[in-house]
């Protein structure tokens, strides 16, 4: 999977944050759901923003200062470990031995692609590590959040309510902090943004909550492991990056993981 790196993923936030929210509001106008949230609804919808938009994307990105992006792309993807491992005591799903096997399966493939450099922990790495794995397990709990406080809004509504709350505090800081020029962003900047905007945050969001509505906090959990599998792949159609015999198996191995995790 591919990492923005930390001063191109806030100059991206910072000029796209209130799109992937209109965007998003815009598709629940057209579809006819309502945008009205319940009084009670307020503060489990701020803590769902909070954390899987906002802390998910602030921690990741500050993590690439001191990481590269093959080491934080491996501490991000234990985000299933510990989903699975707080599903059991507070939703009560316990993991039987096939969704434990395809966890390890997947997270196995998923490090002989990502961490064939071998991964280094050091002293200067250490605050990238612990934003990067505060960040994995933030997802987790908002995800296991998720289906223990639901929010009983349209998928449309409660995507553009989450994009909007969880950008709003990064886009605050990156006004006070960057400065970014405009006018030096290509054609092919402003299509990145607009497929940041549309693709990236409002479909993958919305899609990322029709599943967990609809399968266990822990599987659903895994099948993100499918998405550094399709970043590996577009990497080596789209920008020739090495994709040997051996990264080949571990992404089947990965994606098989995934599948069995579907079937647990």
């Amino acid at each position: 999977m591919c990492f923005l790196r930390a001063k191109k993923l806030i100059f991206l936030i910072h000029y796209s944050h209130i799109n992937p929210n209109a965007a998003a509001r815009c598709a629940s106008f057209v579809s006819g759901q309502s945008l009205l949230v319940p009084r009670e609804l307020w503060p489990r919808l701020v803590l769902a923003a909070f954390l899987n938009v906002a802390c998910w994307m602030t921690l990741m990105g500050l993590a690439l200062l001191w990481l590269p992006a093959s080491e934080a792309a491996l501490i991000a993807y234990t985000m299933p470990v510990w989903a699975s491992m707080l599903a059991w005591p507070i939703l009560g799903e316990r993991p039987n031995l096939l969704r434990v096997i395809s966890l390890v399966m997947a997270f196995a493939g998923l490090a002989a692609i990502m961490g064939g450099n071998g991964f280094a922990a050091s002293a200067e790495k250490m605050p990238g590590i612990i934003m990067a794995l505060g960040g994995a397990i933030g997802f987790a709990v908002g995800t296991v959040l998720a289906k223990k406080l639901p929010l009983t809004l349209p998928p449309l509504s409660a995507a553009a309510w989450q994009i909007g709350i969880g950008c709003l505090p990064v886009a605050v800081v990156g006004l006070l902090v960057e400065k970014a020029d405009v006018a030096t962003l290509s054609n092919l900047g402003w299509i990145l943004i607009a497929y940041s905007t549309v693709i990236q945050f409002c479909v993958a969001y919305v899609s990322w909550f029709a599943a967990l509505a609809r399968l266990p906090a822990s599987v659903a959990a895994i099948g993100t492991m499918a998405v550094p599998v399709i970043g590996v792949v577009a990497s080596a159609v789209a920008l020739h990056e090495p994709l040997g015999p051996g990264q080949i198996a571990a992404l089947v191995f990965t994606l098989a993981g995934v599948v069995l995790a579907t079937r647990s």
